[in-house]
C-alpha cells in the first residue's frame, strides 16, 4: 500500500472538463477500429464528497444516448455479491453474473461508484473486471466501458488505499468545483434562481464538510417554493441549518436580508431603460465597506449565462446595454476584460456583432 501517495490523481478539472475527457475516452474506445470491451481502459474520477462526480457520468451517458448502469462496491458484503454464484451446466461450474452487470450490449457505461468505500477484499477482487472487462465465468457486454469515482485518501473519509496494482489499470482525473461551470448545470436544471446568486457570490462558501453542490441543490429544491425568503425567516433558516455549515447557513440568511435585493438581474439589464439600470449597478457596486466585487462578479456571471443560452438571440437595444454594460466604470478593469473575452468566446454570432463596438474596442486596447 502506498503510505504517503497522493490524494487526488490525474489532471485537475472543472465538471465540463472532466466530462469532455470522459467522453473523448469512451468514444475513441467505440470506434470500429478502437479497443473492445477487454481492453477499453477504466477511467476513475476523483473527487471530494458531493461534488457530482455520480451526477456527471449518467449525464454523459444520457447526452450521447448510451446506456448507463450503476452499483455502489461498498454496499457489497460478500464475494458472492461481485462475481455472481456458482451454478453447475453439465459436468462444469459456473458462475452467474449478478443482477447489476448489463445484460445489453453497448454503448453503456457502468459506472462502480464511491469505488474506494468498498473493503479491500472485495477492491482486491474488482481487478480483473478493470483490466479485462470480465469476471469468474461472465463478461460485460460489448460496447460498455467502466467509470470509476473515488474519494481523495488522506482526508477524512473512510476509504480502503489503493495499491499500484490497482491504479496502474485506470486513467485518473480530478474533478473541481467551479462556481460558473455549477451556476450553468444549476440554470439548466432549473435550480432556484436565489441559490444561485448566492454561489455566485459567495463561492468561497462551497466545499466545507457540509456545503456542497449536492447539499447546496437540496437546500435550494426546499426554499424553491418559497416566494419571500425573509418573510419565512425561521423556517428557511432552519431549512439551512438542516443542509449546511452554520457558517454557510449564516451567510446564506445575511445573503437574502442584504445582498440579493441589491444584486441587479439579467432580464433588468437587458431590457430596462440603460441610466436606469447603470444607477442600480453603482449602488450594488459599493457599500460602506468598500467595492463589492462579490456582488458583481455575480451579477456578471449570470449575465454570462443568459446571453450565452443556446436559444438568446439579443434585439439592438439588449446588445446595448451589454455594451453599456462592459464600459461602466464600476467594473473593474479585469473584470470587464475578463467579461468581454468570455462572451467572445462563448457568444452567438449575434452577440458578437453586438460587441463590434468602437468604445469597447478602444477600451480594450487601452487594457493591452
Amino acid at each position: 500500500m502506498r503510505a504517503n501517495g497522493p490524494s487526488l490523481l490525474g489532471a485537475t478539472l472543472t465538471a465540463d472538463g472532466v466530462s469532455n475527457f470522459v467522453e473523448r475516452i469512451v468514444t475513441k474506445a467505440l470506434e470500429p477500429d478502437g479497443n473492445n470491451t477487454g481492453d477499453a481502459t477504466p477511467i476513475c474520477i476523483w473527487g471530494v464528497h458531493g461534488i457530482g462526480k455520480t451526477a456527471l457520468v449518467e449525464e454523459i451517458a444520457t447526452r450521447n444516448g448510451w446506456r448507463f448502469a450503476y452499483v455502489a462496491p461498498a454496499q457489497f458484503e460478500e464475494m458472492g455479491d461481485l462475481h455472481g454464484l456458482p451454478v453447475i451446466d453439465g459436468s462444469t461450474t459456473e458462475f452467474a453474473p449478478p443482477d447489476w452487470v448489463p445484460t445489453e450490449e453497448g454503448p453503456g457505461i457502468l459506472l462502480l461508484d464511491d469505488f474506494n468505500r468498498a473493503d479491500d477484499r472485495i477492491l482486491r477482487g474488482i481487478m480483473q473486471l478493470l483490466q479485462r472487462g470480465e469476471l469468474m465465468s461472465w463478461s460485460l457486454p460489448d460496447g460498455w466501458h467502466i467509470v470509476v469515482t473515488a474519494n481523495p485518501e488522506g482526508a477524512d473519509y473512510s476509504v480502503t488505499p489503493l495499491d499500484d496494482a490497482m491504479l496502474t489499470r485506470m486513467l485518473h482525473v480530478s474533478m473541481e468545483f467551479e462556481p460558473k461551470v455549477w451556476a450553468k448545470w444549476a440554470t439548466l436544471a432549473g435550480v432556484d434562481e436565489r441559490g444561485i446568486a448566492f454561489v455566485l457570490t459567495y463561492p468561497e462558501m462551497v466545499g466545507k464538510s457540509r456545503t456542497t453542490p449536492r447539499s447546496l441543490t437540496y437546500f435550494f429544491d426546499q426554499i424553491a417554493g418559497i416566494s419571500d425568503l425573509v418573510a419565512s425567516w425561521d423556517h428557511v433558516h432552519a431549512l439551512a441549518l438542516s443542509a449546511l455549515d452554520p457558517e454557510a447557513a449564516t451567510t446564506f440568511m445575511s445573503f437574502i436580508n442584504d445582498d440579493l435585493a441589491e444584486l441587479v438581474p439579467p432580464g433588468d439589464i437587458l431590457n430596462n431603460d440603460w441610466d436606469d439600470t447603470a444607477t442600480r449597478i453603482s449602488e450594488m457596486a459599493f457599500d460602506e465597506d468598500g467595492q463589492r466585487l462579490d456582488r458583481l462578479n455575480a451579477m456578471t456571471a449570470r449575465l454570462y449565462l443568459a446571453v450565452t443560452a443556446d436559444d438568446f438571440i439579443p434585439t439592438q437595444q439588449q446588445g446595448e446595454n451589454v455594451v453599456s454594460l462592459l464600459l461602466h466604470d464600476a467594473l473593474p478593469s479585469d473584470l470587464q476584460m475578463m467579461l468581454h473575452r468570455e462572451l467572445i468566446r462563448d457568444g452567438g454570432p449575434e452577440l458578437k456583432a453586438c460587441l463590434r463596438d468602437k468604445a469597447l474596442a478602444a477600451l480594450t486596447l487601452a487594457s493591452l
